[in-house]
């Protein structure tokens, strides 16, 4: 039997080029429940145009050796690389997103042209994904996070990043957080008076632009009903934009996937 080869650039939960057989739901559900390495948590992949080369990536090689099993089953995985993958992908390369969630449910982003209006003096809370894993708070909008995290005289910044934002009312936190200091976290394993003590410093400070919040992003944990606009790759020359369905829209088209965000 014949089946297709992808080139899948994983991004969550461990970096890699990958080369498989799987069409991409297929794919995610091999990831979250079909392998013998266990595994529990979403997935997020893109997949890169088969024809994209870069003498970093053995590709040729790796699609050479794609091949079904022996009982006509199609190769899952052929791993390629682990290690500086996204510095070395063209983002235009980048066809569609994917997101998986736990139970192997998938959800296809595409491409389009960001044209959000951003209100002056607005925190944000950036989720960094791949390569770097820091959840940052930031008065940046979304495309200048990403030319600020992927500046070469940044010493903590790499030259390619995806990330996301996280959908957070700062507002109602803080009124909520003085009724009830015990509060649930809005933002899964963040403290509520780290969140406050952060808010705090940068309308202390105007000329600080971002406040780390925590190493890891915690991204693994934080639900895609928290997503805000989507996800953005950015380097310092591009930018290249994947934006989320509204939650009305997804429940409509994709109900498995609405119903594990």
């Amino acid at each position: 039997m014949q089946y297709d080869s992808h080139l899948y650039q994983i991004l969550a939960p461990n970096p890699a080029l990958v080369a498989s057989q799987l069409e991409p739901e297929d794919f995610a559900k091999h990831y979250t429940s079909g392998s013998v390495r266990y595994y529990a948590g979403k997935v997020v992949f893109a997949e890169i145009d088969l024809s994209y080369r870069h003498p970093y990536f053995k590709i040729d090689e790796a699609l050479a050796t794609l091949k079904p099993h022996d009982d006509g089953r199609p190769k899952a995985t052929k791993f390629i690389s682990t290690y500086r993958v996204l510095e070395h992908i063209d983002l235009e390369a980048i066809q569609r997103v994917i997101l998986g969630t736990p139970e192997g449910y998938a959800l296809e982003l595409q491409a389009a042209p960001y044209d959000k209006t951003h209100e002056e003096g607005f925190l944000r809370i950036y989720a960094e994904i791949a390569p770097l894993r820091m959840l940052v708070m930031s008065r940046l909008d979304f495309p200048a996070f990403g030319k600020y995290v992927t500046d070469p005289a940044f010493p903590k910044g790499a030259p390619k990043q995806f990330y996301t934002q996280i959908e957070l009312d700062i507002e109602h936190f803080l009124k909520e957080f003085e009724q009830r200091p015990t509060m649930h976290p809005p933002i899964p394993g963040l403290h509520p008076s780290n969140l406050r003590a952060a808010i705090t410093e940068l309308r202390d400070n105007p000329g600080k632009d971002t406040k780390g919040l925590r190493l890891d992003s915690g991204f693994d944990n934080i639900p895609y009903k928290l997503i805000r606009h989507g996800f953005m790759f950015a380097s310092q020359e591009t930018t290249r934009f994947f934006p989320m369905p509204s939650h009305t829209e997804i429940e409509a088209t994709n109900y498995h996937f609405w119903r594990a965000m």
